[in-house]
């Protein structure tokens, strides 16, 4: 399919339908079978997937939620989704740096935040050069910001810039980044809180290559070390006096369920379709006919589908808006935890051949469990839940004082 399908010189509307048309539709089932051709080299070397970031920006899909007006395809939710899941049929590592690129972009808080020239800076260079862009937020010391706490990444104020300092570790995608927004604190007597925009050729940036996981491997997720990396004033793009509240962009909560939930039920459908055609082909001497052949399998293959079926419905009700931004995460619990109980499923049912390394079962397993890790974790989301159910019943009841440390 020629690559122009995503350049044609059109209104808004006529890119709309394009994204929604067969042959969009069958473009992205091309590039799950590319992109699955290498994905198991990728796991097995923990090399970055290069390739794959080459072809989306060939396609235009690197600025896939850019604005139509700064030259990208504007895609909605659902659309969005869909090219997420895709790619992750194919090779999710891939898939998780792209969500990262797409939900910056999508970010009204940056529209309204960032400065203007910086802002249209961003979103024409990915779609020129396919530039990506990811927070760099997680510290050796602190861990997640979401637990709590202040950076140890510092940037100082100089009279030529901010002069920033620090460690930055599961950097996700860096080995491709070129951009990327440091969480840090300035050095004020009263400290500005935030998001440093800083460009990755900057001097003073080293990367240094940590990342050998069980899962995801293929991510780059890498530690990254800034040393005096000066970039201007006005690259302090989205920062706030510390301690002072600021609101989240509850259209972008969502957009961040529904992507992470596509990656990671897209593992789960690749391991669906690893057991079912397994069954089908496996025959038992004794048996004289295929594993498919007998209830306990088709009754096993229809809960996997069930739980599919859910994760599908609740994925598609929360892209169409039908769900409460407030709820949001709520799907990505479900759909998390029941895309690990169908790869678990598969391997109870497949037994030695799904853990052999010939197989790709394993990887997906191993792939899947990386779904716990994203912010906010399951015990963030069931104790938020609890609390806005016990406000609900007595709201003038103070919540109890304990920090999400002891909660755990």
């Amino acid at each position: 399919m020629s690559s122009s399908l995503l350049h044609l010189p059109t209104s808004s509307t006529r890119y709309q339908h394009q994204l929604d048309s067969p042959q969009f539709a069958s473009l992205l089932l091309d590039l799950t079978a590319q992109f699955a051709t290498s994905a198991a080299r990728h796991d097995r070397e923990a090399s970055f997937p290069h390739e794959n970031f080459e072809r989306l920006h060939e396609l235009g899909l690197l600025a896939l939620t850019v604005p139509r007006a700064l030259g990208g395809l504007g895609a909605n939710l659902e659309q969005t989704a869909r090219v997420v899941a895709a790619v992750a049929r194919g090779e999710p590592s891939t898939a998780l740096v792209l969500t990262m690129q797409y939900l910056h972009h999508a970010s009204n808080q940056h529209a309204t935040r960032w400065p203007r020239h910086l802002l249209d800076r961003v979103a024409r260079e990915a779609v020129a050069e396919g530039a990506l862009i990811n927070a760099l937020r997680v510290e050796p010391e602190l861990g997640t910001p979401a637990r709590g706490g202040l950076p140890a990444t510092t940037a100082r104020r100089t009279p030529d810039g901010w002069r920033i300092s620090g460690r930055k570790v599961y950097s996700t995608g860096v080995p491709r980044l070129t951009w990327l927004s440091v969480w840090a604190r300035s050095d004020d007597d009263l400290p500005l809180l935030g998001n440093w925009l800083v460009r990755k050729d900057s001097p003073g940036i080293t990367i240094v290559e940590t990342w050998d996981h069980l899962g995801m491997r293929a991510t780059g997720s890498h530690d990254v070390i800034f040393d005096d990396v000066l970039v201007p004033l006005d690259h302090a793009v989205d920062v706030a006096p510390a301690g002072a509240a600021q609101e989240p962009d509850a259209g972008l909560l969502t957009w961040m369920a529904v992507l992470l939930s596509s990656i990671y039920d897209a593992v789960a459908r690749s391991a669906r379709d690893w057991l079912a055609q397994w069954l089908q082909d496996r025959v038992p001497a004794n048996l004289g006919a295929p594993l498919a052949s007998l209830p306990r399998f088709q009754e096993a293959l229809g809960l996997i589908d069930t739980w599919l079926f859910s994760n599908a419905t609740l994925m598609a009700s929360a892209a169409a808006g039908r769900i409460a931004p407030d709820d949001s995460f709520r799907i990505k619990y479900l759909v998390t935890n029941q895309a690990i109980q169908v790869v678990e499923k598969a391997i109870e049912l497949s037994g030695n051949p799904g853990l052999s390394n010939a197989n790709p079962l394993q990887r997906h397993y191993r792939d899947v469990l990386c779904s716990r890790i994203h912010t906010p974790q399951n015990d963030t989301i069931l104790i938020n839940s609890g609390r806005a159910a016990f406000a609900a019943i007595a709201p003038s009841l103070q919540p109890a004082t304990t920090t999400m440390k002891e909660a755990k």
